[in-house]
């Protein structure tokens, strides 16, 4: 087949420096708290080569499908992208300026930024179509990265949304297993040691002087230190009783995730409390599992909350929790009396950084925390999320381990 012959369209960055252009526009977008990552930006370069962008609506879809991840950075993507190609009119080769009548609409037809094709779905690129959730999504700018892509894998995706008391035992190892291998980040604290860094401020001396020999121990530039960043220690508090019974063998899979990351502690409990940290770091699931179900013989029988969250005050381990993260997991239905969970929470709440709450029931239509268990404990939580399927577990995981704070 021959070409068609005639002058090529014009493209809208011809005579542009794409890798410029690139850097800072994705500049831009992390100053608005959008996590852009140098595989992304390198992403964008390398589609502005291979597919020569010829209309604004062109390079706001390149841009959208390499430089965003998740749905929740959406609405500061299209604030970035209109300050730049529409409030400000800048000259960009292509691009028609002018206070013309109707130039703007000729130019990008049905603006990129409307909100129709994101409500219906059509049109969108695959991975920046928004997902069903019934958390809100946090829109805390110092966020750099989710904890695990914002799209399951595709073995995984048609069980997606399915409540994990309907899935199986081969489906439920497979999430697990997704949920070791999907580590992205962890969440830390600022400790007293220091580091040089570019970023620093506090002139370090001697490592000014050390770095001064190449200059005939001449200063010419300051080396300066910024304190580093340790890990946090999560420990995760999962209920095992009989009310537990449809979710414990999927939260038995994330509390294996946590163990096996060597930095976190894992407990079970129903009518006594029992550590299963060492039993679920092997590498076996099928041992890890057995093991753990040895450890807590207790497992499907009554719950006792407050007197298990009280044991763990106790134990040696309690020192573990202070400024750490602890997660629970229960459905909030408690043998003890409320007033004793109120006060053992009060104690936890003054020792750990943040305390998260999964429920599995308050993934259901119309929940209310009407247990009174249940409605003792939301005045402590940070966060209270339902993590009922793998879908819902992704948000739970990023409030969990929520990098910085």
């Amino acid at each position: 087949m021959t070409p068609p012959t005639g002058p090529a369209p014009a493209t809208l960055l011809r005579s542009v420096d794409r890798a410029a252009f690139v850097v800072a526009l994705g500049t831009r977008l992390r100053r608005a708290g959008v996590p852009v990552t140098f595989t992304a930006l390198s992403s964008f370069t390398q589609a502005l080569r291979l597919t020569p962008v010829r209309t604004v609506r062109e390079l706001y879809w390149t841009a959208r499908v390499t430089l965003v991840s998740r749905p929740r950075d959406l609405p500061r993507f299209d604030a970035v992208f209109r300050a730049v190609f529409e409030e400000a009119a800048l000259a960009v080769e292509g691009q028609q300026t002018g206070p013309q009548a109707g130039a703007k609409e000729d130019l990008l037809g049905a603006s990129p930024w409307s909100p129709s094709p994101t409500e219906s779905g059509s049109g969108l690129p695959w991975h920046t179509l928004p997902r069903p959730t019934s958390v809100q999504e946090s829109d805390d700018p110092g966020v750099d990265a989710p904890t695990f892509p914002d799209l399951l894998p595709s073995e995984l995706e048609a069980v997606a949304d399915v409540p994990f008391e309907d899935l199986d035992e081969r489906e439920l190892a497979r999430i697990g297993a997704w949920l070791e291998q999907s580590w992205r980040r962890w969440p830390s604290r600022r400790s007293r040691r220091r580091r040089v860094q570019p970023s620093g401020r506090r002139v370090e001396l001697r490592e000014t002087i050390a770095a001064s020999r190449r200059t005939g121990w001449e200063p010419m530039e300051l080396r300066r230190s910024a304190p580093t960043r340790r890990p946090r220690t999560v420990t995760m508090v999962a209920d095992i009783s009989a009310s537990m019974r449809p979710y414990s063998t999927a939260y038995l899979h994330l509390m294996r995730a946590l163990a096996r990351s060597r930095r976190a502690e894992t407990f079970a409990f129903s009518t006594s409390l029992s550590r299963l940290t060492p039993a679920l770091r092997q590498r076996s699931v099928d041992a890890a599992v057995a093991e753990a179900s040895e450890l807590a013989p207790d497992r499907y029988g009554g719950t006792h909350l407050a007197s298990s969250l009280a044991t763990l005050l106790r134990s040696r381990h309690a020192e573990g929790l202070r400024g750490e993260v602890l997660v629970l997991a229960s459905d909030g239905w408690d043998s003890d009396d409320p007033e004793e969970l109120t006060a053992v929470l009060t104690r936890l709440r003054r020792r750990v950084h943040r305390l998260v709450w999964l429920n599995p029931r308050a993934g259901a239509a119309g929940f209310e925390p009407l247990v009174s268990s249940m409605a003792a404990a939301l005045p402590f939580c940070d966060e209270f999320l339902p993590a009922h399927t793998a879908r819902a577990m992704t948000d739970a995981l990023d409030a969990i381990l929520t990098p910085a704070g």
